[in-house]
């Protein structure tokens, strides 16, 4: 994996950490309302993996969110 790459991933992954427990989800609730495994959505938050579009649209809608929170944060490369 780039370098580049595994610093979004890990960006991204903290960030969608913090607004899950931000609206109160642990993450078995929220691997559950998402119907997607524990294990996947802890490897999404330690930035393992590249989880695609619709992963990250299923879980904004599972915390109520629009998609654009989740993709908003900042990153420097």
């Amino acid at each position: 994996m780039k370098n580049e790459q595994a610093k979004f991933l890990k960006a991204f992954g903290e960030h969608l950490r913090l607004t899950r427990k931000k609206h109160g989800f642990s993450q078995e609730q929220l691997a559950h309302e998402c119907e997607i495994e524990l294990r996947q959505l802890g490897r999404i938050e330690r930035g393992e993996i590249n989880t695609g579009i619709y992963s990250i649209a299923i879980i904004s809608s599972a915390l109520k969110i629009d998609i654009k929170e989740l993709l908003n944060f900042e990153i420097d490369f």
